[in-house]
């Protein structure tokens, strides 16, 4: 992004955003941003000089243009603060989507007015939010999950009319097209809105999405996939999984049949990505597939396992991405068990081994940061992937941990 899309986009986003934009202000305050908005080493030591020097050029050049103005140091050339000359913005925004491809808030609140219009008789609760959007629309308000919106409403829609018995991967394809969107992208917020319409709240001892029963839709039969150095007893006999070098797999029907779950390691792992859980081995490390956020089978052996061995360490291996760290959180949240996370961490992002593999955060990424970052667990990792716009599959990782191993 150029100096000059950058600093016209914050300025107009901050006037937006605040009372002046709704006429609801009672007191009058320039917008304003700082220079290290834009470049953060502006007044640092180390910052670099041909950079300012751009910087400075180019609200020179914006202050021709009639679109801001700026306060200097009263010697020198150094931009203490930079405003925008409010009467200027609509302006300002023709400028930016011409040139840059700009979305306006007024722009948003025209796509929220069609939502509205689509869905408001989709489905009794997709009235009900659309109730609510007019409001807010009126008050000039852009709700936060604006780029979900409408694959939630196609879902709500859907769910509030199906009379069919479908497992939740043949409802996504349904609405989707694609059989993993849904428990990837739209499930939490989806199931959310249902529980706060049907009066369902949610149990200490329940999932978010078995809401979705009430509307006959179920999850695929589950299958439990541990290994690792551990006896399982079961019909009054023992199993040690150690024995099968790749783990084994038992039916979720079964496990009202296991009595319980000795570790002989010090440290229980989920993991995110069957090809991780596959890959990755350790002596001292019993490791268990999750494949996403835990199902009520996975979180009530869980429990199980915990009962039996309270004093190992818990950790979960993941993805470091939103998807990784939300997985990571209702895990804690559903089994009631303080988790550690396993290379999920700001050094495995700026490890030079990793370096080819990280990938651009997608628009959905971003909005799925915004919550992670002001918990504590989260906030450095995630802070460091917005700062560098990155993320990293777990695949990689444990690929380059097991064939680095001495």
């Amino acid at each position: 992004m150029s100096y000059e899309e950058k600093i016209l986009t914050c300025l107009v986003n901050k006037y937006r955003s605040s009372k002046k934009d709704s006429g609801t202000n009672k007191i009058y305050k320039r917008t304003q941003i700082k220079p290290e908005k834009i470049y953060k080493k502006y007044s640092a030591n180390d910052g670099d000089f041909d950079e300012i020097n751009r910087l400075n050029a180019t609200v020179e050049l914006l202050e021709k243009r009639g679109y801001i103005t700026s306060v200097r140091e009263s010697f020198g050339t150094q931009i203490k603060c930079i405003y925008l000359i409010d009467e200027k913005v609509d302006e300002i925004e023709r400028y930016l989507e011409e040139k840059y491809g700009f979305v306006s808030k007024n722009t948003q609140l025209e796509y929220v007015k069609n939502l509205i219009k689509l869905y408001k008789e989709a489905s009794p609760i997709c009235k009900e939010e659309c109730k609510l959007l007019e409001q807010a629309v009126l008050n000039r308000k852009l709700p936060k999950n604006i780029k979900l919106l409408d694959d939630i409403f196609k879902a709500i829609a859907f769910i509030e009319n199906n009379q069919e018995q479908l497992y939740i991967r043949e409802v996504s394809m349904k609405i989707y097209g694609d059989s993993k969107y849904f428990e990837k992208v739209t499930l939490q917020p989806v199931c959310s809105i249902l529980r706060k319409y049907t009066n369902k709240p949610l149990e200490d001892s329940e999932l978010l999405d078995e809401i979705l029963l009430y509307y006959h839709i179920l999850r695929e039969p589950q299958k439990i996939c541990i290994k690792g150095n551990a006896v399982i007893y079961m019909f009054g006999t023992e199993v040690d999984i150690s024995r099968f070098s790749d783990g084994i797999e038992i039916m979720a029907s079964d496990l009202v049949n296991i009595e319980s779950v000795i570790l002989h390691a010090s440290k229980f792992m989920t993991i995110e990505n069957r090809t991780s859980y596959l890959r990755y081995k350790h002596p001292d490390v019993v490791t268990f597939y999750l494949g996403g956020y835990a199902n009520r089978y996975q979180r009530d052996f869980i429990k199980m396992v915990y009962k039996a061995n309270p004093t190992i360490t818990y950790l979960h291996f993941g993805d470091i991405d939103p998807g990784g760290f939300w997985i990571h959180y209702n895990l804690c949240q559903v089994t009631g068990i303080e988790f550690g996370m396993f290379c999920m961490s700001v050094e495995e992002l700026r490890n030079n081994v990793y370096q080819p593999y990280l990938r651009k955060l997608t628009d959905n990424d971003i909005i799925r940061l915004q919550e992670l970052k002001d918990m504590d667990i989260y906030a450095k990792t995630v802070k460091f992937m917005l700062d560098n716009n990155v993320k990293l599959e777990q695949e990689i990782v444990s690929y380059t941990l097991m064939n680095t191993k001495k």
